[in-house]
């Protein structure tokens, strides 16, 4: 197996762990994911694939899914919250970006490849790799960028 697949693998156990082992009460969480994303974002970006043209399936467990989105958008609170593109000004309530919709979409993709792994590694990587130009990529960037700004305020340890 290649280093950078290596790499990838790694970073998506340590992202999945992390979420995995959230719990109130703890401020650094957040402050960990927001390095570890660039992390990730370049570990995909070093597997140097051609961009993918098919169409990209993830099965989710929605019960699950909702769960850990209601879960993070709890502990995220005020800062869940973030103004997309085409957002329309106004109240806070136009705000149409959600951070933990954006880590629960990350967090679903990477597990599904972590399962993947053992009998099939090399379906993982590309499910991973697909996933990320179709679906978790926005996502990845989009949490990047809401993180990048929660940090320029202070406010990603509150």
């Amino acid at each position: 197996m290649s280093p950078q697949i290596e790499e990838l693998q790694a970073l998506a156990r340590n992202y999945c762990e992390l979420v995995e082992s959230l719990q109130e009460g703890n401020t650094q969480w957040l402050q960990e994911v927001a390095g570890l994303l660039p992390r990730l974002h370049a570990a995909v970006a070093a597997l140097n694939l051609p961009t993918p043209r098919n169409c990209h399936y993830t099965a989710a467990d929605l019960d699950a899914r909702f769960e850990l989105y209601t879960y993070l958008r709890q502990l995220l609170g005020e800062r869940d919250s973030y103004w997309m593109e085409y957002d329309v000004a106004g109240d806070g309530q136009s705000m149409s970006g959600s951070l933990a919709d954006d880590l629960t979409d990350i967090y679903c993709e990477l597990k599904s490849g972590l399962n993947m792994l053992d009998g099939h590694p090399q379906r993982a990587v590309e499910g991973w790799h697909l996933g990320f130009h179709l679906h978790w990529g926005q996502h990845l960037l989009d949490a990047e960028r809401h993180l990048y700004d929660l940090n320029a305020r202070n406010q990603l340890a509150t």
